[in-house]
């Protein structure tokens, strides 16, 4: 199964795919699009659009994993990141691939083991993970493969948990409770 992750974000979006073959997760390719400084806000959210366009066609991945909003307490800001969520769930519809949402919180429990870990305890868990020699950066390009990672970890591929919505485009439901986590059997 092949997952792409995704952390949103208006100047920085991260990206990062992963391919497990049932017992190790092996990194396909990772990084971040990010804006031009003199890019207005319209452009920046094309510039996320096209560039996941390309890189969703590059890769074929089985479901995209889409680290969804937390609470904040700047509006604004918050505003910035739905659209930047927006246009990357937009072209996972358009490059025809199941979409899952995890909460920072789900994603830092399924890869460290603890829904309140510091990003460099994610980090490290990501790079063990992987197998990298390295930490990957930047931390939005970790973050994302630590997205996709948490759906490899928590998204069922043996039971499907999607439904069809009007459009006839598949959303995957996750659970939202420690009770209905089921860890994958494929270790």
């Amino acid at each position: 199964m092949r997952v792409f992750g995704i952390d949103p974000g208006s100047a920085c979006t991260g990206y990062g795919c992963v391919e497990t073959d049932g017992s190790r997760n092996h990194l396909i390719t990772s990084g971040a699009i990010t804006a031009l400084a003199d890019d207005a806000f319209p452009q920046r959210l094309a510039r996320i659009h096209a560039k996941l366009l390309v890189l969703l066609d590059e890769c074929h991945p089985d479901y995209v994993a889409i680290e969804s909003l937390f609470y904040a307490t700047n509006v604004r800001s918050a505003l910035k990141l739905a659209h930047a969520r927006g246009v990357a769930m937009l072209a996972a519809v358009e490059a025809g691939c199941p979409v899952a949402e995890y909460t920072p919180a789900e994603v830092k429990r399924a890869v460290v083991g603890y829904g309140r870990a510091e990003k460099s305890q994610v980090q490290q868990m990501v790079q063990l993970l992987l197998g990298l020699d390295e930490v990957p950066t930047p931390h939005d390009a970790a973050d994302a493969l630590a997205v996709a990672i948490c759906h490899l970890h928590t998204g069922d591929s043996k039971q499907d948990h999607g439904a069809l919505d009007s459009d006839g485009v598949k959303v995957i439901r996750q659970p939202r409770s420690w009770r209905q986590y089921r860890p994958s059997s494929n270790r």
